[in-house]
């Protein structure tokens, strides 16, 4: 696949803004780790190959195991994720999805029992941020394989 047009080139200024939210982030008191696993579902869900193959490099150099990518679709089956990880996953899924333009309550209820209003704050953006960069990319059609770990870091 080719891509339509270099979006990190012509959308310098897009990319600059994004990157500032990447920034924020990376300083936020939610685990860096966490948010790549966040990004890594949210990238499933959309079928982002760059993003996906960036966030999978990412989490291996920070140690993430094999099994825990691998089990990351069918996480809710998965006994290697904790109810902290859970409940962000489901905040994640629902939402990327929006299913009936909706949050389900025991989504909220589970995801505010793990994380404080700040952090809840800062989960939310961080989904909506990668949903952004997985839209860019999909509709530009950057292909993935490319990424390499550190690249990118206020991503």
């Amino acid at each position: 696949m080719e891509a339509r047009i270099n979006f990190f080139a012509k959308g310098a200024g897009a990319m600059k803004a994004l990157f500032g939210l990447g920034a924020y982030l990376a300083k936020s008191p939610i685990e860096q780790k966490l948010l790549h696993l966040l990004y890594f579902r949210v990238s499933q869900i959309n079928g982002c190959a760059y993003c996906l193959d960036m966030h999978s490099k990412d989490l291996r150099a920070e140690g993430e195991t094999e099994q825990r990518l691998y089990m990351l679709a069918a996480w809710r089956e998965g006994p290697m994720y904790t109810d902290r990880e859970r409940a962000a996953l489901a905040w994640a899924e629902a939402i990327t999805k929006l299913n009936n333009n909706d949050v389900p309550d025991e989504v909220y209820e589970q995801v505010r029992q793990q994380f404080t209003d700040e952090e809840l704050v800062d989960l939310t953006l961080a989904i909506t941020t990668i949903n952004t960069y997985n839209r860019i990319n999909i509709a530009f059609r950057v292909p993935g394989g490319s990424y390499r770990v550190g690249e990118f870091a206020a991503h």
